[in-house]
């Protein structure tokens, strides 16, 4: 397989539920990425652990991460992977932003916005949210979204600037 016919994807990782076999949340992300490598999905470089509060009704504090990849694999076959990845870490579809062992996102890619039935690149709500953007930032600082054309770093600076407080 030639060089060329790889895409590059960031991926964000998510985990606020220990596992059985792997254990707490930040070995579960370590595991997953395992998990994503043996699968040939080449994981070219990820991003640092961070612990978020959660949005939505769980209570357990989250351990979240992103990482490039390098797949053959269009965004459709990608995703098909991450979520039989995220099944075999005993995620069980439910409740949104319900606590859960691992939860895998597609983020961005290099082929530009994406849309099908199941799945819309960049992330709909990435750009929102710290959690993404901040382990983003240390292994892809210059990627831009295809959207607003900022670069992650711009993204980031722009959530997580200082704001005035409303009177």
């Amino acid at each position: 397989m030639t060089r060329a016919s790889q895409h590059s994807y960031l991926v964000a990782l998510g985990s606020n539920v220990p596992h059985r076999r792997h254990g707490r949340p930040r070995a579960v992300i370590d595991a997953a990425l395992a998990a994503l490598d043996a699968a040939g999905v080449t994981v070219e470089s990820a991003g640092p652990v961070i612990e978020t509060a959660p949005l939505g009704p769980s209570r357990r504090r989250y351990a979240n991460s992103a990482a490039i990849v390098e797949t053959p694999m269009g965004p459709d076959d990608l995703l098909a992977l991450l979520k039989t990845v995220e099944s075999r870490f005993g995620r069980r579809r439910g409740r949104r932003w319900g606590a859960r062992v691992l939860d895998l996102d597609i983020v961005l890619w290099d082929g530009g916005p994406w849309s099908s039935h199941r799945l819309i690149i960049p992330h709909p709500a990435f750009r929102d949210r710290d959690f993404v953007l901040r382990p983003a930032v240390a292994i892809a600082p210059d990627w831009r979204d295809p959207i607003t054309g900022l670069t992650l770093r711009q993204l980031h600076a722009r959530l997580t600037r200082p704001r005035p407080v409303p009177r």
